[in-house]
């Protein structure tokens, strides 16, 4: 009796625990679990996951547009005034006293129509460079795909053009200049500027979380670009006719784009070349392939070294 007595002691106690466990058991298996492993295989591009998060992408795009505006006096007017200025500027000391050719456009058109997509350039390449090593806290907390946050500053540079456009069409009102037919491929010409822009983004943001030296030379890669691309003067007759100088147009997929901006918006042909475009349009799509994989090769060590 007593070892029976002990028996039903040592088991009774028990009871309640297996009970726990196996409730909790249950509740485990009722619950969504969602498990994060590395992709297997190579997959440049995952369209299903980004379109999982499509509305992600649209918030952080917004975000960086508040946050660049944020607490300034003019708000988003300094999308209008920073081309507006350089344009005033350039037509001062290029069109007025050094008396530069500009085809048959008056000067401020033609520097806007260029300053059009170099803004829009040189400000996604700018804001995506330190875009990664800034969203530190985001990335280390919570999963979401790494690739929108360069996007994202790509996105909020196009929200900038959009605004200096509408600029441009009332200065265009105002210069009595009307726009060519070919204006109808436009929106084309501002895809492949997104993607020159978008695959550069990639890559710099990938390199500036390794090497932070990046963020440095970013500013000064734009200020070489931007004359190498002509986007204030216009080419120089001679460099127009010497094999020499063009392989530098050839080159420069920048250069393909702003010269093919002035034909396809006021159908200027000085400077500008088919041929500077079809190399322009390989170059980019070669530089978005490439920022692409460097930028999906690297982001597994984002975490941890961001």
């Amino acid at each position: 009796m007593d070892s029976g007595t002990y028996m039903t002691e040592g088991v009774a106690p028990a009871e309640p625990a297996m009970r726990d466990a196996e409730r909790s058991a249950d509740l485990m298996a009722a619950e969504h679990i969602t498990i994060i492993e590395p992709a297997k295989g190579w997959q440049l591009i995952n369209f299903r996951e980004l379109w999982r998060y499509r509305e992600l992408l649209y918030s952080l795009t917004w975000r960086d547009v508040k946050v660049r505006y944020k607490q300034t006096l003019l708000g988003a007017a300094w999308a209008i005034l920073q081309p507006v200025m350089m344009m005033v500027i350039f037509t001062i000391f290029f069109g007025r006293l050094a008396k530069l050719p500009a085809g048959n456009l008056p000067y401020p058109i033609f520097v806007f129509a260029g300053l059009l997509p170099w803004t829009f350039f040189a400000s996604a390449i700018a804001n995506s460079g330190n875009s990664v090593v800034g969203s530190e806290r985001l990335i280390t907390k919570i999963y979401f795909p790494r690739l929108f946050v360069p996007t994202a500053a790509v996105g909020g540079a196009l929200f900038d053009m959009g605004i200096s456009l509408v600029v441009f069409a009332i200065t265009m009102a105002v210069f009595r200049v009307s726009p060519d037919w070919t204006i109808v491929f436009f929106p084309l010409l501002v895809l492949q500027t997104a993607m020159l822009g978008a695959g550069l983004a990639y890559l710099l943001s990938a390199l500036t979380v390794t090497y932070r030296d990046f963020r440095f030379i970013i500013p000064f890669l734009a200020q070489i670009w931007m004359w190498l691309s002509f986007v204030m003067i216009p080419v120089p007759e001679n460099w127009l006719h010497q094999g020499k100088w063009q392989y530098l147009f050839y080159v420069n997929p920048v250069y393909g784009i702003v010269s093919t901006y002035r034909r396809v918006l006021m159908g200027l042909e000085y400077g500008w070349n088919p041929w500077y475009l079809v190399s322009s349009i390989g170059i980019t799509i070669g530089i978005f392939v490439l920022g692409l994989f460097y930028f999906r090769k690297t982001e597994r060590r984002f975490a941890d070294i961001a």
